[in-house]
């Protein structure tokens, strides 16, 4: 039996600026930089995943 594995993907994208961000990923849109700090520590805990810094106002989260 095959077991589906999100291993690898982009799980959600944490933002100040969603207009940069083209399609096939939760995106999270923030108003302040604190705010997607804080967003992208709770995503990266209640995902199991990692986040990696794209700008100062942009992460990714990703599960390796």
């Amino acid at each position: 039996m095959n077991k589906l594995s999100i291993d690898g993907f982009i799980l959600a994208v944490i933002t100040t600026n969603p207009s940069k961000i083209a399609g096939g990923v939760a995106v999270f849109a923030c108003e302040t930089t604190e705010e997607v700090h804080q967003v992208t520590s709770d995503l990266e805990y209640i995902l199991d995943g990692t986040a990696h810094k794209l700008g100062n106002e942009m992460f990714i989260i990703v599960k390796h």
